[in-house]
């Protein structure tokens, strides 16, 4: 439908409105309602706070209109500003996070890598193609359609590097530090007296994607940051790319060839497009795609993805955690209804350093200034699938098509998930999986959940079941940072799902609003094995 059916009005009394729902636009009345998503930036806060100019903000606006459509990348449709905000009307990426659905610490099959990272390529060399670097290409910025189709988001921190056969360099320090080129960080002017540093953005980012590529195979980053204090990094540095860290012995042979490429030392010898698209890896053969170089089969490619998701009840305790924030790791809790929050494709710049440009506001978790692409699927929705509200399923039934449950089972997914399946989220869900239902009363699994965060060294208040009878048991918003030292920040969301014959589970979410998705299940794996006596398994 052309972008010219619809038409955006935004007036500041509607700005709260926007920060808590998707917004439906004008469109014909044979049409069905299109959802956009809606990113709302305010003004004041970003100036204070994230040190930026107008300039700035204009920036992000102006390069993705230029960008333009592309299947693997969010589409722009329209925005605006008043004297305090400045919104962006954009593509809804239904399907969530893409790195959501990946297993920390395993990753994924190497076919299913492989058509990540096709779309992957496809799609940043397209916005190079425009004269366009990203240079903030991590797991938080690549999402999926409903479909399962890769999408990149959120250009808050791209550049015009190449325009009318001008090209130029960059000399901000920005990026995500595991996934950032070692050049950028170059970037780091103690003195402000020497020039600085400068590097090809357009080489940075085929970097990021070669560390994207390694994350989808092992499930874990190479390093935590490319510098001089990493052990693993200065190791690769030493053996020219032959690193002996075990991680990258699970690299199958082609792959690892590719990454060595993209992620070569040297900017001048780094992998271009042209050789990336010719290596043997990306050229191999893939039961999932079909002579057109599409995935043949949705519902095939969610199966997998979904068997990959394991949570092992039989392993150890995790052990308590040495880092702390700097103020504490921090635990917000509270319980009753009223509590909602909108997941994050931009989150804050996660390292504190004054060098660092910081090129947009902190995202704070009840300040509902920054909407993103990737908000989580409403209340409403997950009811619908499951069946709340409407007739009430039997526990045999509720199991069989709750894809969530199957990460607890040894089992394969259910036969009936998947013969009922006719689309990829049928099997895959929008919703995230960091997700677990337990049959203990609700006081009982409050206080399980309290126990295993402080077990995690994650002071909190006592918290208390709501006891007013409604669905909304309690909400734990967790402040945190992550093995990385990077805020990780979210909610612990417990409501009650009714079954039939009067049956009830408690519905645990864990909600993340900002950081690396990858964390945030380790977090969560780490919380449901401490809670394991609490979590309802069907084949236990």
């Amino acid at each position: 439908m052309p972008r010219e059916c619809y038409r955006v009005n935004i007036h500041p009394a509607c700005s709260n409105w926007l920060t808590r729902s998707s917004i439906k636009l004008a469109h014909p009345i044979d049409a069905p309602a299109p959802v956009f998503a809606v990113k709302l930036i305010h003004k004041g806060y970003a100036l204070k706070r994230g040190h930026i100019s107008e300039k700035q903000l204009r920036m992000e606006v102006s390069i993705h209109n230029y960008v333009g459509q592309h299947p693997n990348i969010i589409e722009w449709f329209a925005s605006g500003d008043d004297p305090n905000w400045v919104w962006i009307a954009m593509e809804y990426a239904e399907g969530g996070d893409l790195f959501d659905k990946i297993e920390a610490d395993v990753g994924v099959p190497e076919d299913i890598a492989q058509i990540y990272f096709l779309q992957l390529v496809s799609g940043v060399s397209f916005i190079h193609s425009k004269g366009v670097a990203h240079r903030d290409l991590k797991p938080e910025n690549i999402l999926m359609s409903a479909d399962g189709i890769l999408k990149i988001a959120d250009f808050g921190m791209a550049t015009m590097f190449a325009h009318k056969g001008q090209r130029k360099l960059s000399t901000t320090l920005c990026g995500s530090p595991p996934y950032i080129a070692p050049e950028i960080l170059l970037c780091r002017r103690e003195d402000g007296r020497k020039a600085p540093h400068k590097y090809d953005p357009e080489m940075a980012d085929i970097w990021s994607c070669g560390v994207i590529l390694f994350v989808l195979l092992v499930g874990n980053t190479p390093w935590d940051e490319p510098s001089v204090g990493s052990w693993e990094f200065q190791e690769y540095k030493r053996q020219n790319g032959h690193s002996t860290d075990p991680l990258w012995e699970r690299i199958p042979p082609d792959a690892l060839s590719l990454l060595r490429g993209m992620m070569n030392l040297d900017q001048r010898s780094r992998f271009t497009w042209p050789r990336i698209r010719q290596h043997p890896w990306y050229t191999r053969k893939n039961k999932l795609l079909n002579e057109n170089g599409k995935v043949a089969d949705p519902i095939v490619l969610a199966t997998q993805m979904l068997e990959n998701l394991r949570i092992d009840f039989s392993q150890a305790p995790p052990p308590t955690q040495s880092t702390t924030h700097p103020d504490g790791m921090d635990i917000d809790s509270g319980a009753g209804p009223g509590t909602t929050h909108m997941a994050a494709s931009q989150p804050e710049v996660v390292i504190n350093d004054s060098s660092w440009a910081w090129e947009r506001p902190t995202l704070r978790s009840m300040a509902n200034l920054v909407v993103s692409s990737t908000q989580p699927v409403t209340r409403n929705d997950v009811d619908m699938r499951l069946g709340n509200g409407h007739s009430r399923q039997p526990l045999d039934d509720f199991v069989s098509f709750e894809p969530s449950i199957t990460q607890f089972s040894q089992q394969p997914a259910p036969m009936t998930l998947t013969q009922q399946a006719r689309r990829f989220r049928d099997i895959v869900p929008p919703e995230s999986l960091t997700r677990f239902f337990s049959h203990v009363p609700p006081v009982l699994l409050v206080q399980m959940i309290s126990d295993a965060l402080h077990q995690l060294n994650i002071p909190l208040p006592p918290v208390r079941a709501n006891g007013d009878g409604s669905d909304k048991i309690a909400t734990i918003r967790v402040r945190a940072v992550d093995g990385r030292k990077q805020n990780l920040h979210g909610e612990i969301q417990i409501d009650k799902h009714h079954l039939a014959n009067d049956m009830e589970l408690l519905d645990v979410r864990f909600i993340k609003v900002k950081g690396d998705p990858l964390e945030w299940r380790r977090f969560f794996k780490k919380v449901v094995v401490l809670c394991k006596d609490g979590v309802y398994v069907p084949d236990a």
